[in-house]
Order: structure tokens, then C-alpha cells, then sequence
């Protein structure tokens, strides 16, 4: 099957230390696939170096490095920045971090969409209002003149993911996207995850601790430890019959893995 994104002998170092090395990594156009791992594993700061956002002081190299047919390694940054958002977006862990806390939700998705898109304001209200329904939301109006301080942390997620979802990129890079919401809006944002991947044929990586999780609407599973891959296969192959000890322990972690489509 023809890959979206490839990458070969990924290489990440801090001045002489080096975090990650030799890792393989690649996702199919429409898939979902998750990073699983303790904190320290890594996987954040695999799916950072994907999109060329690593802090500062560290260093990614790679073997190969193709999305869509392109060569990341040769892009500028102004090519990046321009595939940033449009084309690959991310969804940072805290979305506090990156949302303005002096302009207003909507104007914030505005001026998103308006930078990559050439379409009239009110044509881009209808999208954030659409996506921002499919997020849940009641009084989507409120929250579009609400400022980020004015929103609780579960909202201020779903909000980041709306950010994300709206600009319907050919692939959205996920960091803990649900760690500050209840299991039941868990599930929900799950089930839209999964509708808008075959509804937009967006790929989804998803960067997680919760192996669960991963199983209730992943395709395969990446499971990192101390920088390096431990398995990746399936997630029928991960869940069921797991290769290395570390997985059978991720697994008795979890209370129960029921319904999860395996």
C-alpha cells in the first residue's frame, strides 16, 4: 500500500546525547496509528521531529523523509511553514501554550483558516461552527467570543482539536489529545476521530500513555520505551498477542479492553 508518510533511520540528539536512533516510521494514507508509551519513552519527541518542531538544541536527521511525495529533508522553512497547519497539523498536549489568551476563540480560527485557505469570512465561520459542533459543543457562539482563560482545560482541548480537524490537513499529529477529558467525551472525540478520517481521508498519529486508548480506534500500534520501538503491528497483533514482555505489561495495566473492535 502506498505510504503518506515514510520515514527511515530516524536519528534525534541533544548536543551529544542521543535520544532516539535507527527508528523506522510510516503511516498509510486514511490510518490511524498510535505512539504508546510511559513518560521518557520518547514519542513525543518522535512525532515532534515528523514535523520539524523540536526544541531548540536539538537535532533530527534522517535516512529517508518523504510525506505525499515530497522530501521533508529538502524542504525550506518557509516551505514548512506553509505545510504547518495545512497540510500536517499538530495538536500540542497543552493547548494553553499555543492559544492567544488576548483574542477571542473565533477570531483565532479565522485568522487560521483565512492564512491557508482563499475563502470569504463567512464561508470560514460555517467550518469552525460545523467542527466546533462535531467537538461537541452547545453555545457555539459563546465559545467563539469566549477568550481561551474563559474556557476549562477539557474545553481548551476540544477547542485544539477543532483547530486542528478545520483545516482538513492530509494528516494531524495528536500529543495526548484527550489527557484532560472524562472517559465518556474520551470516547466521543475517539468516534469523531475515527468519522472524520473516513469522511476527510485524514491520517491520524496519536501520541499516547493510555494503550487503551490507542486500541479503541487505532489501525496498528507503535510501542516505545527508553527511545527505542518495542513493537509495531497491528493493533489486533499488539492487543492479542503481544511480542515483548514490556507490551504484556502496558496490557495489565488496563483494567479491561472491552469493545474495542479487535
Amino acid at each position: 500500500m502506498e505510504k503518506l508518510l515514510e520515514i527511515k533511520e530516524i536519528k534525534v540528539s541533544y548536543g551529544l546525547k542521543t535520544v532516539l536512533e535507527g527508528i523506522d516510521f510510516n503511516i498509510d494514507y486514511k490510518e490511524i496509528v498510535s505512539i504508546v508509551g510511559e513518560s521518557g519513552s520518547g514519542k513525543t519527541t518522535l512525532a515532534r521531529s515528523i514535523i520539524n518542531l523540536l526544541p531548540d538544541g536539538a537535532r533530527a536527521t534522517s535516512q529517508t523523509c518523504f510525506f505525499d511525495h515530497r522530501d521533508l529533508n529538502k524542504l525550506s522553512k518557509e516551505e514548512w511553514r506553509n505545510m504547518r497547519g495545512s497540510e500536517i497539523a499538530y495538536i500540542f498536549q497543552n493547548p494553553s501554550s499555543y492559544l492567544n489568551p488576548i483574542i477571542r476563540i473565533g477570531k483565532q480560527f479565522l485568522e487560521s483558516i483565512r492564512s491557508h485557505r482563499n475563502i470569504s469570512k463567512a464561508e470560514a465561520i460555517q467550518k469552525v461552527k460545523s467542527v466546533l459542533k462535531k467537538m461537541h459543543f452547545k453555545d457555539i457562539d459563546q465559545i467563539m467570543n469566549a477568550y481561551p482563560y474563559q474556557l476549562s482545560g477539557g474545553m481548551k482541548q476540544r477547542v485544539a482539536i477543532a483547530m486542528a480537524l478545520v483545516m482538513e490537513p492530509k494528516l494531524i499529529i495528536a500529543d495526548e489529545p484527550t489527557s484532560a477529558l472524562d472517559a465518556m467525551t474520551q470516547n466521543q472525540i475517539a468516534s469523531e476521530i475515527m468519522a472524520y478520517r473516513d469522511d476527510f481521508e485524514t491520517s491520524f498519529i496519536i501520541v499516547t500513555h493510555n494503550l487503551g486508548y490507542a486500541a479503541t480506534l487505532s489501525d496498528r500500534i507503535m510501542v516505545m520505551r527508553a527511545g527505542k520501538v518495542i513493537e509495531f503491528d497491528t493493533k489486533s497483533k499488539i492487543i492479542l498477542a503481544p511480542q515483548k514482555a514490556y507490551t504484556r505489561v502496558l496490557l495489565d495495566a488496563i483494567p479491561v479492553l472491552k469493545g474495542h473492535g479487535i
